[in-house]
This record gives C-alpha cells, structure tokens and sequence, in this order.
C-alpha cells in the first residue's frame, strides 16, 4: 500500500520555530492539530491569504491524492489555491481513519467552529468533522467561552480544558473561533515493567545534571499496542560543553533526512535494551508569531487579509492562534491531549543499548497513514 507522509516538512519547521526562543526548554506540540486548524481558515481564504496558508502547511512538492489501493488518506503538499477545497476535503477523510471504533488504542480527532451569532458569515461548505454554531461573542462573552472550554474538555477527556482563561478579556470583540482538538492515549505494545523503574541520573547538559529522574529499562521498539501508533526518538550520541546535544540534530533533521532515517529499508527490527525517562510535558503557545515568520502574513493583517469566502464583511482576519498540548509518557504508555484554536536507528548502526538520560527529540505516528500527530522535545525534568 502507498503510504506517504502527511504535514512532515511543516512538523520540522514547526519545531524549528519552537526552539528558536530557548533551545533548552521542553517542548510539545501537535503538527496535525495546527494544520487542520489553518486549513480549516483556508477553506474560506482567498488570493494570497489562501496561498501563504497552503505554501506553509503542505511543504512536500508533491501532489494531493488519495491512496488509491486502500481507504487511507495521503495529506500531500498543496501549491495551488485552486485545490484549497480538496485539502479540506481530505484532513477531513484523515480525520475518519484516525477516528477508527476499535482500534488497540484511544485517539479522538474533533473540529469546531464558533461564530458571532450577530454576524454575517456565508455558507461554509458542510463536513461532518466541522460544523459552525452560533455563539453571543458580543453580549454573552462569558457564557460563550464556558461553552467553548467545555467542549474542548469533553473532546480531550478531562484534559488541556481551559483554552480559554477568565482573563480573555477581548473576547467581546471575537468573530469567530476554529478549534481542532485531538486526544490520544496508547500503551505501549511491551510495556515498561514498574518494579524496574529507578532512580537515575539525566544529563541536561555537559556542566549541569538532575539526579532525582525515575528512568525505566525495557526493550527497544517502543510501538503502542496495535502496532498502528508508535513513538521515535531521535537520541544525539553525546552532549558537547553546555549545549544539550540537540542543537546540531535539530540544523541536520531536514524532512529528506526525516524520512530517510525512519525508512523501514533503513531500520532493524531488533531487541535492545532501553531505557527512557517517566515525563510530563504541558505547554500553551500563541502561534500568531510563528505563523507570521513560516509565511503567513497576510492572515494576521487585517489590511490584507482575505476571508471572503467566510464572509462579506472585509474586515475579518486572524487575531490569535492558540494551541495547548500536554503529553505524559509513563510505564504503560502515552497519554496525549491537544487543542489548537485557529525501532530507533539514526545513523544506521547497532544499537544494543539505548539510555536516553540526555535532551532527546520524540514524534508520535499514525503508521498506516506516516502521519506525524504529536512532535517534542524533552530536555529537563521539572
């Protein structure tokens, strides 16, 4: 069956962006959970707000098509608004695989859009996976945002349940809020066994250490049960003087080396043993400003800005783009809950021993599809 990969330039240039900041701090996302978002507004973009939109989240230079020898979906890269439509189409037919009944694991894919109930808003084309309610942004601010956050809480389990704090105070001014939300939670296909789960020591850097981490010891793969989720780490082999070790990984991992390195030709299946660190990672990010610098500009100005296929009114654009993710890896697996608002081989080698007790980077993916769901970085126990 083909199997092509979904968002994955996008999810590198993401993690780029991310760490530019500081590139010691942990770090979680979910590429697919942003892209479905933005793809959601392009749905309604036009002219060169659609084209920055689909120039950065489909980076792959290849074209849309479904698979045609199976029922999954292959997200490939969009270079012309006029197909704008098919992607949507598409994220929302990936949507349906991901959601799968019976799967070995947890994972719930939801979109939602909120509109000014006062507002006049065209018709948006229907789907399934993204339907448009109407909400009093302008009178009942409070209300409608109660009512937002429990949706996200409901759709993410419990979790990442406050998108919207009491503190949004330009909420009366909101038109409208597209929100994707994804949960995932797998254990893994051997799971860690607890009575091995000890002490031991993280490196964060050469100079600097945390001694009081609980790493677990098992055996390498680490996919989920089922075999369709499995976790990648990606482990520098030694840290240099003060940095993490992960700086000259992050330069190096371009999508062609991505893919090069987690091809199955490239890969051993193979028994080793392993060890990685029990952690919990739980970021908020505004993405307006990383969106702007991956070449979005026009949809965050309201000058140029052009939803006029959501709207008549002119003076609709982007004013924020929330995302909050949390993920906890443990000895039974993975639990991962994300809201956006608007086997191991690197180097071809053996690897008999695997001890992640330095900064290592890991990605979440959907097999079937080669889809890339959650992306981060740990570099520090908190």
């Amino acid at each position: 069956k083909p199997k092509l990969c979904a968002n994955t330039s996008f999810c590198l240039d993401l993690l780029r962006n991310l760490s530019e900041d500081n590139n010691t701090a942990n770090i979680f996302f979910s590429p697919f959970s942003i892209s479905a978002v933005m793809a959601m507004v392009m749905m309604g973009a036009r002219g060169d707000t659609a084209t920055q939109i689909s120039e950065s989240i489909c980076r792959e230079n290849v074209c849309l098509s479904p698979c045609k020898s199976s029922s999954l979906v292959c997200l490939q890269c969009l270079k012309t608004q006029d197909c704008q439509g098919e992607v949507y189409t598409l994220f929302a037919k990936l949507v349906s695989v991901l959601n799968q009944p019976g799967a070995a694991f947890a994972l719930n894919v939801a979109n939602r859009l909120y509109g000014e109930k006062s507002y006049s808003f065209l018709q948006v084309r229907e789907c399934e996976h993204a339907s448009l309610e109407s909400v009093d942004f302008r009178n009942r601010s409070e209300e409608a945002r109660i009512k937002i956050n429990s949706w996200v809480e409901e759709q993410t389990r419990g979790g990442s349940c406050t998108l919207m704090p009491g503190s949004c105070d330009k909420i009366n001014m909101t038109r409208m809020i597209l929100l994707n939300a994804i949960y995932f939670k797998g254990t893994w296909d051997e799971p860690f066994k607890l009575w091995d789960t000890q002490e031991s020591e993280f490196k964060i850097n050469k100079v600097k250490m945390k001694t009081e981490i609980q790493m677990m010891n098992s055996i390498l793969e680490k996919p989920y049960k089922g075999k369709e989720m499995s976790m990648l780490i990606f482990l520098p082999d030694k840290i240099e003087d003060d940095t993490t070790g992960l700086e000259k990984l992050e330069k190096l991992l371009t999508y062609e080396k991505f893919m090069e390195w987690t091809h199955p030709d490239k890969m051993e299946r193979q028994y080793v043993e392993v060890r990685l660190p029990r952690f919990k990672i739980e970021q908020n990010y505004d993405m307006r400003k990383t969106l702007i610098s991956m070449g979005m500009e026009d949809a965050f100005d309201e000058t140029k800005c052009d939803l006029s296929g959501m709207s008549g009114n002119k003076e609709l654009f982007l004013s924020e783009v929330f995302h909050k993710a949390f993920v906890e890896v443990n000895e039974e697996g993975t639990e991962a809950a994300i809201v956006s608002g608007t086997a191991i081989n690197l180097c071809s080698r053996e690897t008999p021993f695997f001890c992640a007790n330095h900064p290592f980077l890991f990605f979440i993916r959907h097999n079937p599809t080669m889809s890339i769901l959650f992306a981060g970085r740990f570099c520090s126990p908190e």
